[in-house]
């Protein structure tokens, strides 16, 4: 089963950052919601592309929350950027992951593997 962050492909990446820059440029602010803005591994290269608020469903909150209150505005532009430039969405899906773990390390300790 492929991912979010694997489907997270150069055409996407640039599309969303497209919208982020448009919208900003024009005062408007960008939300992203449903499964991806719920996905912890899609959390920092969404914030990294300049998305300003992400809907989630209710079960996701507290862990998107924990890991949006530890990360660095400057790790998720560098993870941003990197996506941008890569045409792998594995190497994208690992430094995704890379990423989560390095800020929020206990976000995954109680999740039952499935």
């Amino acid at each position: 089963m492929t991912s979010k962050v694997e489907k997270f492909g150069f055409a996407l990446g640039k599309a969303v950052k497209m919208t982020v820059d448009a919208a900003h440029k024009h005062g408007i602010w960008v939300g992203v919601c449903g499964e991806m803005a719920g996905d912890p591994m899609m959390t920092p290269l969404l914030l990294g592309l300049g998305v300003d608020e992400l809907s989630v469903a209710p079960a996701n909150v507290p862990q998107i929350k924990f890991l949006i209150r530890r990360l660095k505005s400057n790790e998720a532009r560098e993870l941003a950027e990197f996506a941008l430039e890569c045409e792998s969405g594995a190497e994208v899906l690992a430094r995704a992951e890379s990423c989560v773990h390095a800020v929020a390390p206990g976000l995954f300790e109680n999740q039952v593997p499935g």
